[in-house]
């Protein structure tokens, strides 16, 4: 019996390259075992929006994690299969925040990203994820009803003391995820700290959770692999947890196999490795 039955993908710094390409043997060793019945899932913290051009790219359109794990998304029918939303109180008291402290708030809802910024030359920089913002009047901004806020900061000099100050003004249960801006390879220069804040949720374990309630499959028998911080729910509780060889120390330190780096075909190496071709005959 096969001891692995899916693998979770994150995509950036993990299935692509900086380029934001697919290595082709990644492709085809990913290909090779979906069309054998492995699930082969992603896992991101982008926007379905920001998401489906990679995932049409690969060309599997099985259901995808977003959000950190706050929504699931159906790419072949392009819906939300189901979504946690934040709350108005707690929607408040953030955006009451980043008006003292003249932060940029961005609103994340289905189709749409709205913000409120009393410095629009931060809009200037270029930043992931967050194309086609609407800005709209801080009224209107406190109507959504958000899957994720994002606060970004040019002030703050580390991303997780940012987050810690956003913790202690509010004591909702939020799932929170940071990280500086210059982590990815097209923002090397941005100066901006970013707090993704999404509703009450257990991040991509999300993924973990979706393939034992759906398809039977025991988080024992998952392959996660990431290269972040917010990869750390799925790499610790899946039954073998990767790190890219570009990954960030957190999540090497806790992984259970460190692989090469996202510009090689490692993953499809991997593939290989656990489901050998001549496995499936």
């Amino acid at each position: 019996m096969q001891r692995h039955r899916a693998i979770i993908l994150d995509l950036d710094g993990t299935l692509v390259s900086d380029d934001g390409v697919i290595h082709p043997h990644t492709r085809a060793a990913l290909h090779r075992i979906h069309d054998q019945g492995i699930r082969v899932m992603v896992a991101t913290g982008r926007s379905e929006k920001s998401a489906a051009p990679t995932i049409d790219d690969l060309g599997i359109h099985l259901p995808t994690i977003i959000y950190n794990g706050a929504a699931l998304w159906c790419p072949k029918d392009r819906r939300l299969i189901r979504e946690r939303l934040i709350d108005a109180e707690q929607l408040d008291v953030i955006l009451d925040f980043a008006h003292r402290e003249d932060l940029m708030p961005i609103v994340m809802c289905a189709q749409t990203k709205r913000a409120f910024t009393a410095r629009p030359q931060v809009l200037e920089f270029p930043l992931h994820d967050m194309t086609h913002i609407d800005l709209v009047s801080e009224e209107e901004l406190r109507l959504e009803k958000p899957i994720r806020l994002s606060v970004f900061s040019e002030r703050h000099e580390n991303a997780a003391e940012f987050a810690e100050e956003i913790r202690a003004i509010h004591d909702a249960d939020a799932y929170m995820t940071w990280f500086p801006l210059s982590l990815l390879p097209e923002l090397r220069d941005s100066p901006l700290k970013v707090v993704d804040i999404q509703p009450p949720c257990e991040g991509k374990k999300e993924a973990l959770i979706y393939l034992q309630e759906e398809e039977g499959i025991s988080p024992e028998e998952v392959v996660a692999i990431g290269d972040a911080t917010n990869d750390l729910p799925m790499v610790t509780e899946a039954g073998l947890g990767v790190a890219m060889g570009n990954a960030m120390d957190e999540l090497k330190n806790v992984a259970d196999r460190i692989i090469g780096s996202n510009e090689t075909g490692t993953i499809g190496d991997l593939v290989d490795e656990l489901w050998p071709a001549d496995s499936f005959s």
